[in-house]
């Protein structure tokens, strides 16, 4: 994946291969979304601005789902807990 600070908008290859590492890295390990996104960053030096334009519509619901299951964020809606 280029590195580059993008002066574009990100194409959707690369948004689909940001999204396949991130999902990959979060079923191989313990981390959270948001964790697995810092350790990627870390991992290939790229820096979080970048990372943040290649977060799908889909990866941006899996980790709000998450942050409220896990108490990050308030919820939403009006969801007993269960």
């Amino acid at each position: 994946m280029a590195q580059r600070l993008h002066s574009k908008m990100p194409t959707k290859d690369e948004m689909m291969k940001f999204t396949l590492e991130i999902e990959t890295l979060v079923a191989k390990t313990d981390y959270t979304y948001l964790e697995a996104i810092v350790e990627h960053c870390k991992e290939t030096g790229l820096e979080m601005e970048v990372a943040a334009s290649l977060i799908t519509p889909n990866l941006k619901s899996r980790i709000q789902e998450q942050a409220e299951r896990l108490n990050m964020l308030k919820t939403k809606s009006g969801r007993l807990p269960i």
